[in-house]
């Protein structure tokens, strides 16, 4: 048996099937040469597909916007589908966006998730974690989270990551001063009233009394030590370090292929969950 059959019967164990969706692009400014590419697989839960992602350039005004987000849903694949459609007009659509981004940012999520909670009864009672990634220009990357997907950049070989884990232990303190608490079971995960296992997301309206949509907002220079940005779901995150995920695409100049690895190794680590992707790659 060569190589390539050897590979190919490991991942038809592991669970790879047609069940995915992949693309890729580039950056259209001439001066700059930025391209993507995304890849998600179903996990081997029996309900729908709830990952969601956003990757594209965008003209607006005189500027360039790459425009990156995972929405892992929870619970319905209504909401993270909303914030797919909806969410980073919300953002561009804020007055102080060029001046105060950050602001924006956060005032945009908040505004989002209001809106979500009052289509309940369209959108469903779940709820969605989401990362986002808006690089201006080729020069400047600011990202936003609320939950578990994450959102790393690689500069020289070195993992950092830009978002952060909102787990409902570290939150603890805040849960519980608005009348929560968090569950911990032996062999389980902590939840949020022993159901969510973020401490923030959007939606989840019988749980948004004790839960945030406040993001964690970071603002970043790329420089010409940055290599590339990685989004992913937590379906990736369990299963792999930072580090890791960054060896395992540092060769790999293509980067729909280099998303595409990534979910290949995670399933080849088990896990079950859905699993999405995207690599940018700063050239």
């Amino acid at each position: 048996m060569t190589g390539k059959e050897i590979l190919h019967k490991m991942k038809a164990v592991a669970g790879f099937s047609s069940s995915s969706d992949t693309g890729k692009g580039k950056s259209k400014q001439s001066s700059k040469h930025i391209t993507h590419g995304f890849h998600l697989v179903k996990g081997k839960s029996n309900h729908a597909m709830e990952d969601y992602v956003v990757a594209e350039f965008r003209k607006v005004k005189d500027s360039e916007l790459g425009l990156f987000a995972i929405f892992d849903g929870h619970l319905g694949h209504d909401v993270p589908n909303y914030l797919k459609a909806h969410l980073f007009d919300n953002i561009l659509n804020e007055p102080n966006f060029w001046t105060y981004t950050e602001e924006a940012i956060k005032n945009a999520y908040e505004i989002t998730d209001e809106t979500i909670l009052e289509k309940a009864v369209e959108l469903g009672r779940g709820g969605s974690t989401a990362v986002t990634a808006i690089l201006i220009n080729g020069e400047r990357l600011v990202v936003a989270n609320v939950g578990d997907s994450r959102a790393v950049v690689c500069k020289k070989g070195i993992a950092k990551q830009l978002s952060i884990d909102h787990e409902p232990n570290k939150e603890r303190r805040a849960i519980e001063s608005k009348g929560g608490f968090v569950t911990n079971i032996p062999g389980d995960v902590p939840r949020v009233d022993g159901q969510l296992a973020v401490a923030r997301a959007f939606g989840d309206r019988s749980l948004k009394k004790h839960l945030s949509s406040e993001p964690y907002v970071t603002d970043v220079k790329i420089d010409n030590d940055t290599e590339f940005l990685i989004l992913a779901s937590d379906g990736l995150w369990k299963v792999m370090s930072n580090q890791a995920a960054v060896e395992a695409i540092m060769h790999i100049k293509d980067a729909q292929a280099a998303a595409k690895h990534l979910t290949e190794e995670a399933l080849l680590k088990k896990s079950k969950d859905d699993i999405s992707c995207i690599v940018v790659r700063f050239h």
